[in-house]
């Protein structure tokens, strides 16, 4: 996204990446622009211009898949329609378009859900891209500009002077300015230009069905996402924390259901967080097994056999009410990273406002 930005605006772009393509938190998330649980003021105000940034882009270039689907939180019980009640009392409520559905309302907007539940809280600004062919279908946007020139299987190692770096393939690359995005890739290099990150590494889990079988219109959400989203804090929401403690499994891996129906009809499904070094290197089955089952019970139905299972790291800013991490780490080099859960729904706006910074 900071290569469209500066293609956008008259720059040419020379883009290094350490594999070959994007191996990383870019592909292995729901492909979600979240407007509706993002922390009020600069977060949500980020979130808010990045859905409007997503949307022009995807005109441009279809092959991102944006679709302007909406979410469904899920309501399953009095304490959690509790939340969502005082959610529609917050003053940027109709900023986040924000609906408070009963049981008949929500099945008409998303029919497939056919579970128990008492409504849902509708979040009409939310929408999602296609994560595993996003990044290709900028990439091929961008080089039909001529004037973008990837460079895969290059990782830089060093910056040289000001305004330049040199990769591991002993070459030097200049501009006017480098920016270093460097994901989770919290070591190395990164560790000796900002020993003090404020950043930190989480892992979570994930996985993707076969086909659906029918549309399932909308993003869906379970009531543990109002645990970890800062939109539902307030009394409303820990009352529900004292008096419906989560299943032991979801308090253990700190899990949330999100479900999200990819253009061939498989569900992608999460997902867990953890936070303690050293991370897990294999996954484990009984978060897998949990979100199953609160997946069947909202749909009233068995799931399709599960084709894929991942983990994922990605960092975080360690104040977790900053949107990102920027900082002049030299001369004419800038390092961004740390977006955390929010970079697949804000780097376009991330990327918007370093431009501006930077005055390009």
């Amino acid at each position: 996204m900071h290569a469209w930005q500066a293609v956008e605006r008259g720059h040419e772009v020379v883009h290094l990446e350490r594999e070959a393509e994007a191996r990383g938190a870019s592909v292995r998330n729901f492909g979600l622009v979240w407007v509706s649980g993002r922390l009020g003021g600069e977060e949500l105000a980020t979130a808010r211009r990045a859905r409007e940034l997503w949307e022009r882009i995807g005109e441009r270039v279809p092959a991102l898949g944006f679709r302007p689907n909406g979410s469904l939180t899920a309501i399953r019980t009095e304490l959690e329609l509790a939340v969502a009640e005082q959610a529609m009392t917050r003053p940027d409520a109709a900023e986040r378009g924000f609906r408070l559905l009963d049981a008949a309302e929500t099945r008409a907007v998303n029919p497939a859900l056919r579970g128990t539940l008492l409504g849902a809280l509708h979040c009409e600004r939310d929408a999602v891209v296609e994560p595993r062919t996003a990044q290709p279908a900028l990439r091929e946007a961008l080089l039909a500009s001529g004037r973008y020139t990837f460079l895969p299987g290059r990782e830089v190692r060093e910056v040289v002077g000001e305004h330049a770096v040199r990769d591991d393939h002993g070459q030097l690359h200049t501009g006017d300015v480098v920016i270093l995005c460097t994901g989770a890739w919290l070591g190395g290099l990164v560790r000796e230009l900002a020993p003090e990150l404020p950043v930190r590494r989480v892992r979570l889990q994930m996985m993707q069905t076969d086909p659906l079988g029918e549309a399932l219109t909308t993003s869906v959400a379970d009531g543990d996402s109002f645990r970890y989203y800062p939109a539902f804090a307030g009394s409303a929401l820990e009352e529900l924390r004292a008096g419906q403690p989560q299943a032991p499994v979801a308090d253990e891996h700190k899990m949330q259901l999100l479900m999200v129906q990819r253009r061939d009809g498989g569900l992608t499904i999460g997902d867990t967080h953890e936070y303690e070094h050293p991370f897990s290197f294999d996954v484990v089955e009984e978060p897998y097994e949990h979100l199953a089952e609160v997946a069947e019970d909202l749909l009233g139905r068995p799931l399709p056999r599960v084709r894929h299972r991942w983990a994922g790291v990605y960092a975080q800013c360690t104040d977790t009410t900053r949107v990102v991490h920027r900082e002049q780490v030299a001369g004419g080099v800038w390092l961004v990273t740390g977006p955390g859960g929010r970079g697949m729904t804000c780097s376009p706006a991330i990327a918007e406002t370093t431009a501006e910074t930077l005055g390009l």
